[in-house]
C-alpha cells in the first residue's frame, strides 16, 4: 500500500472537512502542527505522527496530475492535499487513504491512488505505535542513520514535492546525504535529479533480480555500514573497484524520441528595475511558439507563468538563493529547474532546459534546431548571456527520467556571451581549430559567438569538438 495519498479537489478543503478527515483514526486520536501550522498530524497516544497532511495547494496549471500521478483532476483550478503515513504502519496507510477519501467526498473530487480511498469507516489502531524521534520529527524521511536520510517514494514519479523539498533542506542542514528509494517503474523528476548532488545521495530503485540498484547509474547496491552503498564485484581491486550494474539498467529500449536540453547562465546588474525568467521565456518562446505554462518552488508547479511573480519572490529570499521549477503544456512537454543567486558580479540566473519530441518525422514534432541561432542572439543582446550549451538526447517525450541507461546527449551548439568574447586575448573566441567557424551574434562592435557542433547522436564526435573548443577558449 502507498505511503503517500492525495486528494484532488474543485473546492478548498474548509476546516470542517478537513477535521472530518483527521478523525478517520477516531475521536481520541491526538492532532498535532508543525512548520508553523503548514503540516498538521495524526498522532498515537505518545505525540509520535502517524499521518501527516500539509496545507493543501492550489494548483492553477493544467496537466500537473497526469505529468506527476497519471490521473485526471478537476478542472483548473483545483487543489491538491498531500497525505503522508508513517512508514511501515499499515495502520497508517489506512489511515491516510480514509483522510483522503473523505475529504474528496465532502468537499467534491477524487483520491489518488484509487484503490487507497477505500473506505470512510473508523480505521482501528489501539496498540499502534511509530518510530521515536528523531526520524518521526520530518514527515518525509522515514530512515535516519549518522550518514543519510532515506525517503522512500511509492509514486509514479519521483517529484520535487513540498515533502522532499523539506527532507533535502534537512539533509543538508544536518550534513547527511539523501537517499531517495523508489519502486520498479517509477521514474524521476528532472527537478529532483537537478537537486540530488553527488555521493552520498542517490536515487535509488528496487529490483526483482538485483535487489535494489543507482536509477542514474546503474551500480548494484546494498545496506551497509548505516546507507546504500555499490556492491563490489569478486575481481573488484583497490585500484580497480569494479561494480556490477543492474540487469535491468542495461534494458535499453531506443523509441526514437528525443530531448533537445540547453543549459544556460546569465549575469544580470543588480537592479531595482530587474525583471528574472526572461531568459527563459525568450528560449520557451522561439522553441515551441508559446511561454512556459507554470512555475512554482515546488512540484507540481501550482503558479501560471508569470516572470513578475517570480522575481518578487526571489527579492523576498535574497540574499538567500532561491530555486524555481517551470513546466509547459500537455502539447509541448518540457521543464526547466531555475536557480537564482545574488553575488559580487550581480544576479545570476542558470537554468537547465529540456524539450521531449515524439520519434521521427511522421511524429509531426520536428526539432527546432533552426531555432536555436534565435534563441541565442536574444538571450546574448537581451538577457547578458554568459554562455550556453545545446545538446541532443535520446531521451523520452515527457522528459521524465527512467531508471535505465539513456547515454549522454551529444552537443549541438555552444555559445559565448559578448562579455566572455570581449575578455579573452585577441581573435582567440573568433578563430578556433573546428572545422566550422562560429557565428557571429548582435552588433558586431560587441558580439557574441555561436559555435555549431556535430550533433550525431549515433557517435561522440560532438563531445570531442566540444572538448576541443574548451582547451582553446581557456588557451590549453
Amino acid at each position: 500500500m502507498t505511503k503517500d495519498v492525495i486528494a484532488l479537489t474543485s473546492k478548498m478543503p474548509d476546516p470542517w472537512a478537513v477535521l472530518a478527515g483527521l478523525l478517520s483514526g477516531g475521536s481520541d486520536k491526538l492532532v498535532g502542527a508543525r512548520g508553523e501550522g503548514a503540516v498538521i498530524q495524526l498522532c498515537d497516544p505518545e505525540g509520535r505522527p502517524l499521518v501527516s497532511v500539509e496545507a493543501p495547494l492550489l494548483v492553477s496549471v493544467e496537466g500537473e496530475a497526469e505529468r506527476l500521478l497519471g490521473t485526471t483532476a478537476p478542472p483548473v483550478p483545483y487543489w491538491w492535499t498531500e497525505a503522508r503515513a508513517t512508514t511501515g504502519v499499515a495502520e497508517a496507510e489506512a489511515l491516510a487513504g480514509t483522510f483522503a477519501a473523505r475529504l474528496a467526498s465532502l468537499v467534491g473530487g477524487s483520491a489518488w491512488p484509487p484503490d487507497a480511498a477505500g473506505s470512510l469507516a473508523v480505521v482501528r489502531t489501539d496498540g499502534v505505535g511509530v518510530a521515536p524521534e528523531p526520524a518521526a520529527a520530518q514527515p518525509a524521511i522515514d530512515v535516519l542513520t549518522e550518514r543519510v536520510a532515506v525517503v522512500i517514494q511509492d509514486r509514479p514519479v519521483v517529484a520535487m514535492t513540498a515533502w522532499l523539498s523539506d527532507a533535502f533542506r534537512a539533509a543538508a542542514e544536518a550534513g547527511l546525504g539523501l537517499q531517495i528509494v523508489s519502486p520498479a517503474g517509477a521514474t524521476l523528476s528532472p527537478a529532483v535529479q537537478d537537486t540530488l548532488g553527488g555521493w552520498p545521495s542517490r536515487w535509488i530503485v528496487r529490483d526483482e533480480r538485483d535487489g535494489y540498484y543507482d536509477g542514474l547509474t546503474g551500480a548494484v547496491l546494498r545496506w551497509q555500514d548505516g546507507m546504500f552503498a555499490p556492491v563490489a564485484s569478486p575481481d573488484a581491486t583497490e585500484d580497480d573497484p569494479r561494480t556490477p550494474v543492474a540487469a535491468t539498467f542495461q534494458e535499453v529500449h531506443d523509441t526514437g524520441e528525443r530531448q533537445l536540453a540547453l543549459t544556460f547562465r546569465m549575469v544580470h546588474p543588480a537592479d531595482d528595475r530587474l525583471v528574472l525568467g526572461g531568459g527563459l521565456e525568450t528560449v520557451w518562446r522561439e522553441l515551441t511558439g508559446a511561454p512556459p505554462a507554470g512555475w512554482g518552488t515546488s512540484e507540481p508547479a501550482t503558479l501560471p507563468w508569470s516572470p513578475r511573480r517570480l522575481t518578487d519572490m526571489a527579492h523576498e529570499r535574497a540574499p538567500e538563493p532561491t530555486w524555481f521549477v517551470v513546466v509547459g503544456n500537455r502539447d509541448r512537454p518540457g521543464i526547466a529547474t531555475v536557480r537564482i543567486t545574488r553575488t559580487e558580479a550581480g544576479v545570476e540566473e542558470h537554468v537547465t532546459l529540456a524539450f521531449g519530441y515524439g520519434s521521427g518525422s511522421g511524429s509531426g514534432e520536428e526539432l527546432p534546431l533552426d531555432a536555436l541561432p534565435a534563441a541565442a542572439e536574444a538571450l546574448a543582446t537581451r538577457h547578458h548571456l554568459q554562455s550556453m550549451l545545446v545538446q541532443l538526447r535520446k531521451a523520452r517525450r515527457d522528459v521524465a527520467v527512467p531508471p535505465r541507461f539513456e547515454g549522454p546527449g551529444v552537443p549541438l551548439a555552444f555559445v559565448l556571451g559578448a562579455e566572455e568574447v570581449r575578455t579573452l586575448p585577441g581573435d582567440r573566441a573568433r578563430r578556433t581549430p573546428l572545422a566550422e567557424q562560429p557565428v557571429t551574434l548582435g552588433p558586431r562592435t560587441r558580439p557574441a559567438l555561436y559555435y555549431p557542433l556535430p550533433g550525431d547522436p549515433s557517435d561522440l564526435s560532438g563531445w570531442q569538438e566540444y572538448e576541443r573548443l574548451m582547451r582553446h577558449l581557456k588557451g590549453a
